[in-house]
């Protein structure tokens, strides 16, 4: 069994699979400050300089002036901000994921040749030129 798995590990798919995942992981940060610090001001610009990540509804009695005082006076909120931003998240990540996805098979593509085609075998006579001959060798 231990064999078994060590074969297993020893495979290239798990090992792609690993860095894939690690990978993964640092990009997903990356491309959370991209939207945290990048996006969401201008996104916030745009509509009036609301901040999505703020943005919530309190969900009982009280009055806070944030939604981490809010939380931290462990009051329930709706967190709808974070929401969008999370969907801000996906929807650049599966963009960015779709265009690696999209070049990565591209460049397999063309590291593949295709086969190219045969040559044509030579066309022979066609019926016309074959009577033509016919009629010539009577001729003779």
């Amino acid at each position: 069994m231990i064999k078994e798995f060590r074969d297993f590990i020893a495979r290239g798919n798990v090992m792609d699979m690993a860095v894939g995942i690690i990978i993964g992981a640092a990009f997903t940060a990356i491309v959370s400050s991209m939207v945290a610090d990048l996006i969401n001001p201008i996104i916030s610009l745009v509509i009036g300089g609301i901040d999505f990540s703020g943005m919530y509804v309190l969900l009982g009695s009280g009055e806070y002036s944030s939604i981490t005082a809010a939380e931290e006076a462990g009051a329930a909120v709706f967190a709808y901000g974070r929401f969008i931003m999370a969907v801000v998240n996906f929807l650049i990540i599966a963009f960015v994921v779709f265009m690696l996805v999209k070049a990565v098979n591209r460049a397999r593509d063309a590291a593949i040749k295709k086969p190219e085609p045969e040559p044509a075998a030579p066309a022979g006579p066609t019926e016309l030129e074959i009577l033509m001959e016919i009629r010539d060798a009577l001729k003779k």
